[in-house]
C-alpha cells in the first residue's frame, strides 16, 4: 500500500510539473493568434480530437460554450462519414493530438482547409503534420508521462486540458464576457439561480401576502399565523406601507410578558417587531439569504416592500431559498 500512495503523489506532481512547463512553452504572440481567432469567430468552434485527446476535447467545447464561445465537438473518425455537414462558413477549428499524426485528425486537414476555416493546433510535436498544418499551435509537449511506464496519457492530457482552459477563459475575457452572461448559461446550476433567482420570484405576494392591520385584535394575528402558515405575518397600515412585523416568536414572547387580562385589548401593534429588516423585490435571493444569515440573531423571515413608496408586496422566507436550491 505504501508504494501506491508513493504513487499517487508522484502523479500529482508530475502532472502539476507539466502545466507549469507547458506555461513557458507557448509565446505571448501565440496566445494572442489563438485568442483572436476564437474571440472573432463567427460562427462556432469544431473541437476534434481522438481517443484521450478527444475525451479532453468534449470537455473544451463544454467549457468554451458555457463561457460565451458556441462550439462543438466533432468525432475525427465519424467526419469523413457525413458528420463534416456541421462545418460551416465562419467557424474555427480546434484539433488535439499528442503525437500530431493522428491518422484520422490528419485526413481531416484538407477538409477544414478547403473550407476555409482556420485552425488551432493543441499538439505535442509542432514539427508534426498537424503542427505545420495549422494556423496557430499551442504545444502540449511533456518530457514524460506521469504514468510510471510512461505510456498511458497523463501528464499530457492535463496539459492539453489546461491549455484549453485557459484558451477558454482568456476568449472569455476578450469577448468580455460577465457573471450574469454566466448565469444565463447555466439557470439550473446553484451559481446560476444565485445570479439570477430575485426576491419576487420566491415571495408570497398578492393574495397569499400574509397581512393585518395595526389594530387587528390578538385573534385575528393567530389567525393568520395558522391560516398561511409561514411563521409571520405583515402588519400594514390603511395606505398599504408596512408597519411592522409579527412573528411566532413575536407572539410567545408577548404572551410571556403580559398579563392575561391584559389579552382582551391586545392589538397586532403591541406584538410586531416595528421597523423589521426589509427587502426589494428585484434584489438577488441569495443576497436576501445573506442579509438573514450574516447577522448576530439570524432570522428566517423577511418583509418585501417596494423601495419607492414602502408598499408591503409579500412576505420572504428562508426556507423558500433553500427549497429553490440556492445553497
Amino acid at each position: 500500500m505504501r508504494s501506491s500512495v508513493s504513487v499517487f503523489f508522484a502523479v500529482l506532481r508530475a502532472e502539476a510539473e507539466a502545466v507549469v512547463g507547458a506555461a513557458g512553452n507557448v509565446s505571448p504572440d501565440t496566445i494572442c493568434r489563438a485568442v483572436e481567432l476564437l474571440a472573432q469567430c463567427r460562427c462556432k468552434v469544431v473541437v476534434s480530437g481522438v481517443g484521450k485527446s478527444g475525451i479532453i476535447g468534449r470537455k473544451i467545447a463544454a467549457t468554451l460554450s458555457s463561457t460565451g464561445t458556441a462550439a462543438v465537438f466533432l468525432h475525427a473518425g465519424d467526419a469523413t462519414h457525413g458528420d463534416l455537414g456541421i462545418l460551416q462558413p465562419g467557424d474555427v477549428g480546434l484539433l488535439l493530438s499528442q503525437s500530431g499524426e493522428t491518422d484520422e485528425l490528419v485526413a481531416l486537414l484538407p477538409q477544414f482547409h478547403v473550407r476555409h476555416i482556420p485552425l488551432i493546433g493543441i499538439v505535442g510535436d509542432l514539427e508534426s503534420t498537424l503542427g505545420r498544418s495549422v494556423e496557430v499551435a499551442l504545444s502540449c509537449a511533456v518530457g514524460r508521462e506521469a504514468c510510471p511506464f510512461n505510456l498511458a496519457p497523463t501528464a499530457s492530457t492535463t496539459v492539453a486540458l489546461a491549455l484549453g482552459d485557459a484558451l477558454a477563459m482568456a476568449t472569455m475575457s476578450a469577448r468580455g464576457f460577465t457573471e450574469d452572461d454566466f448565469a444565463r448559461n447555466h439557470p439550473s446550476g446553484r451559481l446560476g439561480k444565485r445570479l439570477t433567482v430575485r426576491v419576487r420570484d420566491l415571495m408570497h405576494g398578492g393574495s397569499r401576502n400574509p397581512i393585518v392591520e395595526p389594530t387587528a385584535p390578538w385573534s385575528e394575528v393567530i389567525g393568520a399565523l395558522c391560516r398561511r402558515c409561514l411563521g409571520a405575518v405583515n402588519v400594514v397600515n390603511p395606505g398599504g406601507g408596512l408597519g411592522g412585523l409579527v412573528t411566532d416568536g413575536d407572539v410567545r414572547r408577548t404572551v410571556q410578558r403580559i398579563h392575561p387580562t391584559e389579552l382582551v385589548d391586545l392589538t397586532a401593534a403591541q406584538m410586531m417587531t416595528p421597523n423589521p429588516t426589509t427587502v426589494g423585490p428585484d434584489l438577488l435571493a441569495y443576497e436576501a439569504l445573506r442579509m438573514m444569515e450574516d447577522r448576530p440573531s439570524q432570522i428566517s423571515v423577511l418583509p418585501v416592500v417596494e423601495p419607492e413608496n414602502g408598499t408591503c408586496l409579500g412576505l420572504l422566507r428562508l426556507h423558500d431559498i433553500l427549497q429553490r436550491g440556492l445553497v
